[in-house]
């Protein structure tokens, strides 16, 4: 199934081989942390951006925000079948590519409305990139070590989505424009070292081109919801325009479904979504990332408008938490996996510690500055419980995957995360479109709730579908002789044909 021999298990003596799927690792989990961290870093880019073109809206800048994240979520699955049909690396080479040209774009963007296209053009390339990278991982590192190898690739990609406020505020002091142009010496060293490490990989079984349409369908539906969330303060949660917008969102989610029944490459194979494991993941990582990336943005427009922090000052703030994130992914998800006898069981923890956070800092939000007492340590488990999540989400939801099915499932686990993402930024855009002078305190305690509010149903959801006993992970890595691609013969794994609910 793979154009080159399979990389064997990493394992405690395996001398150079150890050494080059770390390296294969390291650039797959850069390219990953590329592109989260272009999910986040335009945020404390928002002022200045509005400053150079005077009258634009939060409402209008956060299409800078959610283009790329809707067309990255549409691009995700299909891109995930290209990968296994015509090479993963060779499509994971072209999306850091034009990841890459489209970063250049964006830097030299005249408006907004050109640096909104110039964006589609990066949300493209990194929904070629992603799935593709995450298959890579699969099929070059073993099951016994891919806990660790997950938890590295999913770290970086939350620290990224983190550390996007704490890189833009520093760029912007230069210009807005750096925010983006700090991508293309990185893009093109991860293209150079992608050429030379990674191996190729793909199913030859699989036949057909991906559903465009499918994919335009679910684009639509995610943006029309969107949309009505971000217009709703202006026309009203109950007028024609706002339910017209999103029964339209309704209406392509429903086509998107039919399709995905009919078509021979769908945009969401229904057949993953059958493994209770796998739909679990997914209905977790939609309801998680709405509050993570709502979480994001009312931070850093909380510390910008209300404390009245600069761009550098309010990134550093939020720096504390990205920091705990790697330490918890890399080394505290995966071992108490074991403990607990699963990840699903910490991704249910993880939930409850952002919650948990929220809440504190729900208690101690005020609009006189209190960082060292109030926000740091609901920054600190917020940081603790991204590091729990993210990981353990992932792991849940690869457990199910066969090699044949590593792109295709990879780009729909993505897709959960950006069409979470998409909603909770949106929501969060519709509190604070009301922000009072009198009292702006009031409207982020609200973002609050909200985000709250995604951790805890996340969390509902990941006990409900997730939180069965798996089998323990092995104590220590053992070699395996038996590659990678020959572990599981069927779409998905016989152990795993659980319906869910």
């Amino acid at each position: 199934m793979t154009a080159s021999p399979p990389m064997p298990a990493i394992q405690p003596d395996a001398g150079p081989t150890a050494h080059r799927v770390t390296a294969i690792v390291g650039v797959l989990s850069l390219a990953v942390f590329m592109s989260s961290l272009d999910l986040f870093i335009v945020n404390l880019a928002f002022p200045y951006i509005g400053r150079q073109y005077p009258g634009t809206s939060l409402g209008s800048l956060s299409w800078v925000l959610n283009a790329y994240t809707i067309v990255f979520a549409a691009v995700l699955v299909p891109a995930g079948r290209w990968a296994d049909r015509i090479g993963r690396r060779r499509v994971f080479i072209a999306g850091l590519a034009a990841f890459t040209l489209g970063s250049l774009l964006c830097g030299l963007a005249p408006g907004v409305a050109a640096l909104i296209a110039a964006r589609v053009v990066q949300a493209v390339g990194a929904g070629l990139m992603v799935p593709a990278s995450l298959s890579l991982l699969l099929a070059a590192v073993s099951p016994q070590f891919r806990p660790q190898a997950l938890g590295t690739w999913s770290a970086l990609g939350a620290l990224g989505a983190a550390l996007g406020p704490v890189i833009g505020g520093s760029l912007v002091q230069i210009s807005w424009r750096w925010v983006f142009w700090i991508n293309l010496p990185v893009g093109i060293v991860a293209i150079l070292l992608a050429i030379r490490l990674v191996p190729e990989s793909k199913d030859e079984r699989v036949l057909g081109r991906p559903d465009l349409i499918g994919a335009g369908l679910l684009a639509a539906g995610v943006g029309l919801v969107a949309l009505a969330l971000v217009k709703a303060p202006d026309w009203g949660w109950g007028s024609a325009s706002f339910i017209g917008v999103l029964a339209a969102s309704l209406a392509c989610g429903a086509a998107m479904v039919v399709r995905s029944r009919r078509h021979h490459s769908p945009v969401i194979e229904l057949e993953l979504l059958r493994s209770r494991t796998f739909s679990g993941a997914f209905a977790a990582s939609i309801l998680y990332y709405a509050g993570f990336g709502a979480f994001v943005l009312n931070s850093v427009e909380f510390l910008t408008g209300v404390w009245h922090y600069s761009a550098v000052v309010a990134g550093l703030a939020i720096a504390p938490g990205p920091l705990m994130v790697l330490p918890f992914a890399r080394l505290v998800a995966p071992r108490a996996a074991a403990w607990l006898g699963g990840p699903g069981r910490v991704a249910v923890i993880g939930c409850a510690v952002n919650a948990g956070g929220q809440l504190l800092w729900y208690t101690q939000m005020q609009a006189q500055p209190a960082y060292l007492t109030h926000l740091l340590p609901a920054q600190l488990l917020g940081g603790a419980g991204v590091g729990l999540t993210i990981p353990s989400l992932l792991a849940a939801g690869s457990a199910s995957l066969t090699p044949a099915r590593f792109g295709t499932g990879s780009g729909i686990l993505n897709t959960a995360r950006q069409v979470g993402t998409v909603l909770g930024v949106a929501g969060l855009v519709a509190i604070l479109a009301r922000v009072s002078h009198a009292d702006p305190v009031a409207s982020y305690r609200n973002g609050l709730i909200l985000i709250m509010g995604f951790f805890a149903a996340a969390g509902i959801a990941a006990a409900a579908l997730l939180s069965s006993r798996s089998a323990p992970a092995p104590a220590q890595i053992r070699p395996v002789s038996k590659p990678a691609t020959e572990d599981i013969p069927s779409a998905v794994s016989q152990a795993d044909r659980t319906p869910a609910p």
